[in-house]
């Protein structure tokens, strides 16, 4: 039997699509860039060949520039700034207190009541805003509890997930998927209309996260604490009897193997000099250096010099001492501005007042040391390794780039925190009684944030992602050319041709399962957003209602368990917790199935197929 191709326009349109979900997979040019490149790339072919369909009318290039004003994105980027503000203004400090206070009452009993807090708070916030508030608590937590982290930080982060599946504005992936189909005729959603089958999957996840999980999750260790040497800031102070007298910081620097780092050169009472490369010392300078005490030792040997603290030179009674200084790990969140930043240029210890010891991500066996750190680009969920005062640890944490992960460190709290929480939970009702879509609801909550200043503007969009809206904007396209061209009802026939007789639960089922393993290699709104026309095509294919087959796509595009890079959220886990790639595929893909299989079969029985 043959089948005819489809038009060139469709065929090409395929081809892109292709293209464009294997170059997310792979991983090696940034996504936003893809996805800017297919923008062009689309708007361009179809005006130089324009498109007719049945009614006439042509598909031009300013077709595929209507997704920066779709409803679905708005809504999307506008419950991000809300989460940011919950975020900003310490408005879920309450939840961390709790579920703090169930560890240290019953750290037994404790899993259950966390997984159930998360599971219900993400069905209405975004789960990155939960997992960046929980994950200091939770490792400080399990250090005072004496349990590993890595049995604890994974299961929540995946629960998370889980709980995000149940209502529209859950994930963003799931207001995709709901914009995409209403705009090609499918009844819209309801905020709660699937929370149902969720919640019943929802229960036996919980279960196998709190029962199963901690048992096939060994004991990992944090990523760079051990072997790490405090920094130490010293003076080493030149005698006239020094061999770098007369000679240049230069010279002096090379005698030390190129590894000391003058931070400043003081030559006499209150006189300072900027340690240029040709300054040439002299008796009596005194040249300020950070290191280990065994570096910082070792200089003043080469140097020929003595080691001193303030006014006190250090000897065997008068050790190096930083009392106020403490070591912790920060991880870089998704919306910090040092994200593609190489660390060189971050400028860690004049922004933050933060000295770099070392480095963690989830791709490297070993932890990388500051000696060659300069030239790392940082991504996010990168875990660093810091020294500071706990006034600048504090000071960190109030910003929006890097998370401090130390339970010492106070949770943020602001006097604007029920102010915020007011306006989200606003937002939610409004939407969910159907009073204004999600996207304005949303929308007035921003500007509720602004005016009663819980958030600033600078704030608010530095939390939105450029790659998110590319990303997204560049699927819609893609999405539109594909129905618009008649690509998906051809891949519709062609699925229909080849599984004749074929039943809907496996229909179904088998839509969920390829989206879960789409969801696994690629960004997952991205194939969401592509896949969901096709599935509406399937249903009239098939003479069946188009719900459960759009469901199959919103709930296999949110079974994103087995692979941690495709996840924000399993990045920051990740990174936080010294998880291997493995340990994701030892749990998340048994959970996986499960949902899998419960999912389809809630579905099949809610709407009879």
């Amino acid at each position: 039997m043959t089948y005819a191709l489809p038009n060139y326009h469709a065929l090409v349109v395929l081809l892109l699509i292709v293209a464009t979900l294997f170059a997310f997979s792979r991983g090696r040019l940034p996504r936003e860039t893809v996805s800017l490149f297919v923008l062009v790339l689309l708007a361009v072919a179809f005006e130089l060949f324009p498109f007719q369909q049945a009614d006439g009318e042509a598909i031009r290039a300013t077709n595929f520039f209507l997704g920066f004003g779709h409803e679905a994105l708005i809504a999307v980027c506008a419950l991000i700034i809300l989460g940011q503000g919950l975020v900003r203004t310490g408005a879920l400090e309450p939840v961390g207190r709790l579920i703090g206070s169930i560890w240290r009452q019953a750290p037994t009993f404790a899993m259950l009541p966390t997984l159930l807090i998360c599971a219900a708070i993400s069905a209405f916030v975004n789960n990155i805003t939960i997992v960046m508030i929980l994950l200091p608590i939770l490792l400080s937590l399990a250090m005072r509890s004496n349990l590993p982290s890595s049995r604890i930080l994974l299961p929540v982060g995946m629960i998370t997930i889980v709980g995000g599946m149940s209502t529209t504005i859950g994930t963003a992936t799931n207001l995709l998927v709901v914009g995409v189909a209403a705009d090609i005729g499918v009844a819209p959603f309801g905020m709660l209309d699937f929370f149902l089958p969720v919640a019943i999957a929802g229960s036996i996840a919980i279960l196998y996260l709190w029962l199963i999980a901690p048992r096939l999750l060994p004991e990992r260790q944090a990523p760079l604490q051990s072997g790490v040497k405090r920094l130490y800031t010293a003076q080493i102070r030149l005698g006239k009897s020094s061999d770098v007298i007369g000679q240049t910081l230069s010279s002096a620097i090379e005698r030390c193997d190129g590894n000391l780092k003058v931070e400043k050169i003081q030559r006499g009472p209150g006189v300072f000099i900027t340690p240029l490369p040709d300054v040439s010392l002299k008796a009596g300078d005194r040249l300020t250096t950070t290191n280990t005490q065994d570096n910082l030792r070792e200089f003043a040997h080469v140097l020929g010099g003595r080691l001193y603290s303030g006014d006190v030179e250090i000897d065997d009674q008068h050790p190096l001492g930083a009392d106020d200084q403490k070591i912790a790990e920060v991880a870089v969140t998704p919306s910090s501005k040092l994200v593609g930043l190489r660390i060189g240029q971050a400028k860690l210890l004049s922004r933050y007042g933060l000295r770099l010891l070392a480095l963690h991500r989830f791709n490297r066996e070993d932890q990388t040391r500051t000696t060659a750190l300069d030239n790392i680009v940082m991504r996010s969920g990168d875990v660093l390794l810091v020294q500071s005062s706990a006034r600048q640890l504090e000071a960190a944490k109030d910003g929006p780039d890097l998370l401090v992960l130390d339970g010492s460190i106070k949770l943020p709290k602001t006097t604007k925190a029920p102010t915020a929480l007011v306006i989200m939970i606003a937002v939610i009702v409004i939407a969910a009684l159907g009073i204004l879509p999600i996207a304005l609801s949303a929308l007035f909550g921003v500007i509720a944030l602004l005016v009663t200043r819980c958030l600033t503007w600078h704030e608010g969009m530095g939390a939105i992602s450029l790659q998110l809206v590319l990303v997204v904007v560049a699927s819609l396209g893609l999405s539109s050319a594909l129905m618009l061209t008649g690509g998906s009802d051809w891949i519709a026939q062609l699925v229909h041709a080849f599984s004749a007789g074929i039943s809907p639960f496996l229909l179904v089922g088998g839509l969920m399962l390829f989206m879960a393993l789409m969801a696994n290699l690629v960004a997952n709104y991205a194939a969401a957003i592509i896949i969901t026309p096709i599935a509406a095509s399937l249903a009239q294919q098939f003479m069946l209602p188009a719900e459960p087959l759009i469901l199959a796509v919103l709930f296999g595009a949110n079974l994103s368990f087995a692979k941690p890079t495709v996840y924000k959220t399993n990045l920051l886990v990740m990174n936080a917790g010294g998880y291997k790639y493995k340990d994701f595929v030892r749990v998340g893909l048994p959970l996986m199935l499960l949902l899998w299989v419960v999912l389809t079969a809630t579905l099949a029985y809610a709407y009879q197929i």
